[in-house]
This record gives structure tokens, sequence and C-alpha cells, in this order.
């Protein structure tokens, strides 16, 4: 005899239950266990995918604020060092902590170059820098290459030592140097009609004087532009000058240029002015 078939009690709602919870367990049918297993990871694929197209787009945008803010700085900058020649750092003359030579001079140490390797820093070579020296040291004037380079109105002092035309103004003849007779433009012209005046011992005294304060002159008219370079921000400081052993004495005494010559008086008769004055 077969055993009646046993009739499944309907499960009873649990009241602690969400309603929604207890209206989908007597209601709707529950996805079964494969519908899940595929679902879900389409789901997170998408939302993967969706997210990393929303990470690269973002990364992309800052990437194009970055760039676009160093162009808007660079293109600042180079407009106020190049004082509104250029945006794009086309600058005619750039300063010193812009090239190359002059970061090398900084960590090379100084250079030291004779008179002959002194000259091929003149300016006519325009893959090198343009050099001066005055009372043996060594500057870069290429910051100023207008006046210093070819066609300057300084280009004089250029690819040598001139101290000598720094004084007595003769930029042509004086590219030199040696200072010796320099004091003599500071000089009296000796002048045996006047100079009877005074007595040997008075004369010899005065004489002295007048050397002192000539050669006095002379260096301070040195010294004004051997401050002048050694101070300034625009010319950096590259080195010295090597001499020949026993120089200047290796060299012939050179004369006072003409145009230094011409500065030159003769002195006053004692009391002279004295009777101008009476009169």
């Amino acid at each position: 005899m077969a055993e009646p078939a046993t009739r499944r009690r309907k499960p009873v709602a649990d009241p602690n239950l969400h309603p929604r919870i207890t209206e989908l367990s007597d209601s709707e049918d529950l996805p079964s266990g494969d519908d899940i297993s595929q679902t879900k990871p389409a789901r997170t694929r998408a939302k993967i995918d969706e997210e990393d197209r929303t990470t690269t787009g973002s990364i992309l945008l800052d990437i194009l604020r970055v760039i676009t803010f160093l162009f808007l700085a660079s293109s600042s900058l180079s407009y106020l060092i190049s004082g509104g020649e250029s945006f794009f750092w086309g600058i005619s003359d750039p300063p010193n902590y812009l090239k190359s030579t002059w970061w090398k001079s900084k960590f090379s140490g100084p250079l030291y170059l004779t008179p002959a390797e002194l000259s091929q820093y003149d300016g006519t070579d325009p893959t090198k820098p343009i050099y001066l020296a005055i009372n043996g040291t060594i500057y870069d004037v290429s910051a100023n290459a207008r006046t210093y380079g070819p066609g300057g109105s300084y280009h004089w002092f250029a690819g040598c030592d001139a101290s000598r035309a720094y004084v007595t103004g003769c930029f042509a003849e004086d590219r030199t140097p040696d200072m010796r007779g320099v004091e003599e433009m500071y000089l009296p012209i000796d002048d045996p009609k006047i100079d009877k005046f005074w007595t040997k011992e008075e004369f010899e005294a005065m004489r002295e004087k007048e050397l002192q304060e000539a050669l006095q002159k002379v260096h301070d008219g040195l010294d004004h532009w051997v401050k002048f370079f050694k101070n300034s921000k625009k010319y950096a400081f590259v080195g010295y000058v090597k001499r020949p052993k026993g120089w200047p004495g290796t060299e012939p005494r050179r004369k006072l240029c003409s145009e230094a010559a011409k500065g030159r008086k003769r002195r006053e008769i004692p009391g002279k002015d004295k009777e101008g004055e009476g009169k």
C-alpha cells in the first residue's frame, strides 16, 4: 500500500522580518545561483570600465592643466627677464645665469691665460665669450656685446689688458697693462724760465710732491675701473693674465700718448696769483 503523499506546509512569515523580505518569500521567484553568478561579474566589469574611463580622463585633464600652467609661467618669466623683449626666451642679450659659460666659470675655478690666449676672446669669434682684463684680472663682458664686441665703442678693451688706456684715454695706442710713465700726464712741464724762481732745495721738494700726487691720481683713476668690474653683477670674473718673468722690464718703456700729453701745463710763477688778486 502506497504511503500518502506528505503535504508541504507553507512557511510562516516571521513578523520580525522586513515586509519586503516577507513579500518576496511568498510571491516572487528569486534568481537561481547560475543567474547571480552571470549577472554580478558583468555589472562589476561595467562599473570598473566606467571608473577607468573617468580616472583616465581626470589624469589627462590634470596633465593639461599642469602643461598650461608651466607654459604661462615660462612665458611670463621670459617677458620679465627680457624686459619685455620676448615671451619665448628669445633674448638677444641674456643675463649671465642663463649662459653656460657663466656657470662653467663658477665651478671650474679661475682661468690663467697668456696675452696671446686672451686675444682670442675679443668677440670676433661668435662661438667664444668676450673677455677683457684690467690690472691683470679677466672678466667676461659678453653681456654687453654691443659695446665690447666688434664695432662697439669699447671694442679696444676686448681681448687684452688695456689698463693704461683706462687712465690715459688713448684707446688705440695704449692697449697695454704697462703703467710706467702714465703719471707724466699729471706732472707740469719743466720750464727753466719759470723754474728759476725756486731754490734748488725748494724745487726738488716741490717736484717730489708733484710726483707723489701724480702717482696717486694714476692709482685712483685705474682703481675706479678695477672696482667697477669687480663689483659689477653684469660682468663675471674669469681669471688672471699670465705674464712672463721679469715683466714689464722685458718690454720697452712707452712714451706718453699725444692726447694725454696735451693736458700738461707749465708751473705758475710763485706769487703771480697773489699779484693778480691785488690788482
